[in-house]
């Protein structure tokens, strides 16, 4: 018979510990990187709930749905850009247009109803902070890919 138990194993023997110990400290090697990530995840939480906070109008049902929508994509490249931030670097560009979007977007998704003025200035002020951060985790990873090379 074969002998199928399970070991716990000393790593030590591992053949890709010390690329292993490489990641791992390239991870770690960046603070700053996990603390603007981190401020993503919170401003597309944010965004998600900010029609109930500012209290919308009944009249623009599209941009919470909008709002909904976008914080929760937000938030989840916020994850994704803290467990891959390699993968994710050319999703940053992409959240600097989604804060673009976010800007205009009280002029653009309430065709037809009248935006108020907590409304425009949340949408403006989370747009622009969303263009910031995605701004700032865009060159935190060229800066940080520089760094290793």
């Amino acid at each position: 018979m074969a002998d199928v138990s399970h070991r716990a194993g000393d790593l030590r023997t591992h053949p890709d510990i010390a690329e292993m110990r490489a990641r791992y400290a390239r991870v770690m090697d960046g603070p700053q990187g996990v603390a603007v990530d981190g401020l993503v995840v919170l401003a597309g939480l944010y965004l998600a709930i900010s029609p109930y906070v500012v209290h919308f109008s009944a009249a623009s049902h599209e941009l919470v749905i909008c709002n909904l929508i976008l914080g929760i994509g937000i938030a989840a490249l916020g994850l994704c850009l803290t467990l891959a931030p390699a993968r994710m670097m050319g999703l940053t560009w992409a959240m600097a247009a989604t804060g673009v979007f976010l800007i205009i977007s009280p002029w653009v998704v309430t065709v037809g109803h009248t935006a108020t003025r907590g409304m425009i200035w949340n949408q403006v002020i989370v747009g622009g902070l969303t263009c910031l951060l995605a701004f700032a985790a865009g060159a935190g990873m060229v800066l940080g890919n520089r760094r290793r090379a």
